[in-house]
């Protein structure tokens, strides 16, 4: 299938082509940084910014992109789930 943007540089504005699921975990990095996350299961998203800030975000309804560079998303105060990790 051809594609018309293949000689387009990607950026940070571009939408994400590779996406992996994510487990939760207060230790462990995600496998890339992110470029947004999706939530499949609402409920609250507790991560870590790239900046090394972290947050929690109370209330994601389900099916949400969020854009977001996150390079861990912590089991402690997650209750979101089916959560994929988009780049």
């Amino acid at each position: 299938m051809p594609d018309r943007f293949s000689s387009n540089i990607p950026s940070l504005t571009s939408p994400a082509t590779h996406g992996f699921p994510v487990t939760p975990n207060d230790t462990l990095d995600l496998a890339e940084v992110t470029r947004a996350i999706y939530v499949g299961s609402g409920g609250t998203l507790a991560l870590r910014l790239l900046s090394g800030q972290t947050v929690n975000l109370a209330g994601v309804a389900a099916g949400s992109i969020l854009p977001l560079r996150a390079d861990r998303v912590l089991a402690t105060g997650t209750t979101a789930g089916s959560i994929v990790g988009l780049v």
